[in-house]
């Protein structure tokens, strides 16, 4: 915990110079250069309480302040998995210093959960538990979660085989990819009939099931040398966290402005789509997936948690 505190106190001070220098030179974060003073503020808030976390197990005020900052910063992250995949493909990202703050605010949330924590005295604690699937409460949220990928997955591969859908077919697409800066990579994967995000989603999907099952916990046969060997938490809980982090609130907010459109309250943005009912139609494919799955991901992230130890 002292290790996590004292870099809870770094962490704040790096906040604080980023969100002023941000704020100072008029750079937007988050669309707009006022979230600069409040990372700033936040990092200001951080220094103090990481280092009385330091110097002692924290009581119940303290340890909702560092609560309220893991909160914070988990907001500020939306969007880092974005980040991830555009580098991934090979793209830029939309903003450096909206990156910066992405992954500024992950690793935020990480010290600062640590910190929050309470741990029992060293020498008390259980041996590891050994490997178990999730309840089936959970493994029904992993099947909703799953299924809820797959019309996302056949609208995508359509494109990428240059079928049309929602009045738009596959070599316009195409020609938007491009438009939007997409990589050499994608591009090329594209050619080849191979969506990435269609790629990313039965990625997503793999580690959704490696929460659930006991293969996420100890490694399985197939993975040859590191079969029989202990999966460390991180590994699945660090992109699992991301995922849920960005992906459920991205597509719940999603499927309510869907929500609002379809039933005429305000009017959709049609964007590279012919007419509003395609683009509603297309939105209503990406953000349930996106929107199910989230939720999914966060409840087999929280198993996962707790039956590895946690």
């Amino acid at each position: 915990m002292t290790r996590n505190a004292w870099g809870v106190a770094g962490w704040g001070v790096a906040c604080a110079g980023f969100g002023t220098g941000c704020a100072l030179s008029g750079t937007d974060l988050l669309g707009a250069v006022w979230p600069g003073w409040a990372v700033a503020g936040a990092g200001v808030l951080a220094v103090p309480a990481g280092v009385a976390a330091a110097r002692g197990r924290p009581g119940p005020a303290l340890r909702a302040v560092l609560w309220a900052l893991v909160g914070a910063a988990a907001v500020a992250a939306w969007g880092l998995l974005m980040d991830v995949l555009m580098l991934l493909t090979g793209a830029a990202v939309d903003s450096g210093p909206g990156a910066v703050l992405h992954v500024l605010s992950a690793v935020g949330v990480v010290l600062l959960a640590g910190a929050a924590r309470v741990r029992p005295p060293a020498g008390t604690r259980a041996p590891a538990p050994a490997p178990s699937e999730a309840p089936a409460v959970v493994q029904l949220a992993a099947w909703a979660g799953t299924l809820a990928f797959v019309p996302y997955v056949v609208m995508k591969l359509n494109w990428a085989f240059g079928g049309s859908f929602a009045g738009i077919d596959g070599a316009r697409m195409r020609v938007t990819d491009e438009r939007n800066g997409a990589s050499g990579l994608w591009l090329t994967l594209e050619d080849w009939g191979i969506d990435p995000t269609a790629l990313m989603a039965a990625l997503g999907v793999f580690l959704l099931w490696g929460l659930v099952r006991p293969w996420g916990q100890v490694f399985p046969r197939w993975t040859l040398v590191l079969s029989g060997r202990r999966v460390p938490r991180w590994l699945p809980l660090a992109p699992a966290l991301i995922g849920a982090g960005t992906l459920a609130p991205y597509g719940l907010m999603g499927v309510g402005y869907l929500s609002l459109c379809t039933v005429g309250v305000t009017t959709i943005r049609t964007g590279d789509l012919p007419a509003p009912d395609d683009a509603l139609m297309v939105g209503w494919v990406g953000m349930s997936a996106f929107a199910v799955y989230g939720v999914a991901l966060a409840v087999a992230v929280r198993s996962y948690w707790r039956r590895t130890g946690g």
